[in-house]
């Protein structure tokens, strides 16, 4: 059986304005991400620094979400806030003034609250935690630049994205451009497990760097589906309009919310591993209101409000793709000034007027039943007997929903989305 599977990549093409160039300098080489997420020789400072940058990493995520939501209106939306707030985050070590501003202000971060040495020192953390393979889940993210052979980054970048984000630093030949391309998209066919193939399609000539953040997860139910109870249904796209799905089934207990002020049931179903889906149902005709209501204080309130209950669950196998040019989106956000030639990235390299001239964002999500149950195994359950307690509601999520991946190790939103329809592989 197919396990959960999420995956997503950021690519940010960044190009010359003037025309002084210089060589690479040879000491960009690979680096390697320690796992150490319980290395208690740190200070405990670093070790907390995570959850320090979560609350604007959760108002980036939703900010981003509604940007998203008015770009494509009623269509599936799947992407990862952190795979978008590392990648851009990164880039702004190497910027100043202005663009500098507008990058903190575009990925909520208020220096005001935090200093930007902290930002950094979250993003570290978080690379730290996510890629320990001690996990049950399978989890991985990292970033690399693709340097032209021309340009000489400047020392300070240079140490800055590898120790602070372990990005690999790979010297390549841009001026022969189906050899860079091979080049790139070998490292994302690589990283995603051969999920993204073939991504990038072309580079501009004035190119001199592509960053690119990739995030693979794949996770198992705590509590799988039997998938011989899997059976076709109604998907119900509007009032008039509905696809057949697979839709999956169980009756157990599970942490529920039923907020009432906005009519949406949510529910959390644990991976193992430290790592959860967060699926959020509205009533028929109240999806807007509850994406208007998309805030951290409301997903505090949801995660406190969680209650175990027995819940008969019906829920859609699907498998969709997306992807995004953030540059339009960003600018329609107010982060405008990187990728103009107003840009001040003179932090990056030597010599060299660089501005971010391309942004797409790629994501897929594979959800299904996750593995069989073993039939030698029995499970009795015993509950208390009460006459007040409620029958079990039916959670049907036969209509569009929300969904979110959270990892509680590192507090973030890995992945988020609307499953509008989930018979459409791809927006």
């Amino acid at each position: 059986m197919k396990s959960p599977l999420y995956l997503c990549l950021l690519l940010l093409e960044v190009q010359v304005q003037g025309q002084h160039r210089s060589s690479l300098n040879d000491e960009q080489q690979e680096q390697k991400i320690p796992h150490s997420p319980e290395d208690h020789s740190q200070p405990d400072g670093e070790n907390l620094a995570h959850i320090k940058i979560a609350p604007s990493n959760y108002d980036f995520a939703f900010r981003f979400y509604k940007q998203v939501r008015e770009e494509v209106g009623n269509k599936n939306i799947l992407f990862s806030p952190l795979s978008i707030s590392t990648a851009f985050a990164m880039l702004s070590l190497g910027a100043r003034s202005n663009t500098l501003s507008q990058l903190h202000k575009g990925l909520a971060f208020n220096l005001t609250e935090m200093e930007e040495q902290e930002i950094h020192e979250g993003f570290h953390r978080v690379l730290q935690l996510m890629n320990d393979p001690h996990r049950e889940v399978q989890l991985s993210m990292g970033n690399a630049l693709f340097i032209d052979d021309r340009l000489k980054l400047l020392q300070k970048f240079l140490d800055d994205v590898t120790n602070f984000y372990y990005s690999e630093v790979i010297s390549s030949n841009f001026q022969n451009s189906p050899e860079a391309i091979n080049e790139i998209n070998n490292y994302i066919e690589t990283k995603t497990h051969g999920k993204i193939v073939d991504l990038f399609k072309s580079l501009d000539p004035d190119t001199v760097m592509v960053l690119v953040n990739y995030i693979f997860f794949k996770g198992y139910w705590e509590r799988p589906f039997n998938s011989l109870v899997t059976r076709d249904d109604d998907f119900l796209l509007d009032a008039k309009n509905s696809v057949k799905v697979k839709m999956m089934y169980q009756n157990k207990a599970f942490n529920i919310h039923r907020d009432e002020k906005l009519s949406c049931w949510v529910l959390e179903m644990p991976y193992k591993g430290n790592a959860a889906a967060l699926f959020i149902l509205p009533d028929e005709g109240t999806m807007r209101q509850v994406e208007d209501a998309l805030l951290k204080e409301t997903m505090s309130k949801w995660m406190q409000s969680l209650e175990k209950r027995k819940i008969y669950l019906y829920l859609p196998k699907f498998s969709i793709s997306t992807s995004y040019d953030v540059k339009s989106l960003f600018e329609k956000m107010g982060v405008t000034e990187v990728f103009s030639d107003q840009a001040d990235l003179s932090g990056v390299a030597e010599n060299t007027l660089l501005k971010v001239s391309k942004a797409i964002h790629k994501a897929m999500v594979d959800v299904s039943e996750n593995g069989t149950e073993a039939a030698a195994v029995t499970v009795i359950e015993l509950v208390p007997l009460s006459a007040d307690i409620p029958p079990p509601p039916h959670i049907r999520f036969n209509r569009p929903f929300l969904m979110m991946i959270i990892d509680k190790t590192t507090h973030g939103i890995l992945f988020m989305g609307k499953i509008v329809n989930p018979a459409a592989r791809e927006d």
